[in-house]
């Protein structure tokens, strides 16, 4: 074994090759371990991070959901408060006006089929006008 000095510092160790190798093993194999415990540490952080992202976000959304129900709530309620309005000053047209929404709403798509006697109420506003106010 031979060590080369140079100022009082140590620069150099010389070994046998067979406790070289060895000792690099074992140098390596620390440097393993450690690198596992950080990728270990790292995932496990990683782990919490995703998890408070996933409540955050659950969170999130729970309260756009319950602003998105007050915010239609609302305006249903402004919404029906017009049509009893407008159902106070003349009932004739609201009714119309009803009738023509659900025309609407029935017949969205062309190849909608609806089967219904040629009386029914449902067409009243579609017959002739003298006959709807009746």
């Amino acid at each position: 074994m031979r060590i080369w000095r140079k100022h009082d510092w140590l620069k150099r160790v010389d070994l046998p090759q067979e406790v070289s190798e060895s000792v690099f093993r074992r140098m390596e194999a620390e440097r393993k371990r450690v690198a596992n415990e950080l990728r270990s540490t790292g995932a496990a952080e990683s782990e919490k991070i995703r998890a408070d992202a996933d409540r955050q976000r659950e969170v999130i959304l729970a309260e756009a959901y319950r602003e998105a129900q007050k915010t239609m709530g609302d305006g249903d309620s402004q919404a029906a408060a017009t049509y009893a309005a407008a159902f106070q000053k003349d009932s004739e047209f609201y009714a119309f006006w009803r009738s023509m929404d659900a025309y609407k709403h029935t017949f969205k798509n062309k190849g909608d089929m609806m089967v219904l006697e040629p009386t029914s109420d449902f067409f009243k506003y579609l017959k002739d006008p003298a006959i709807a106010k009746q």
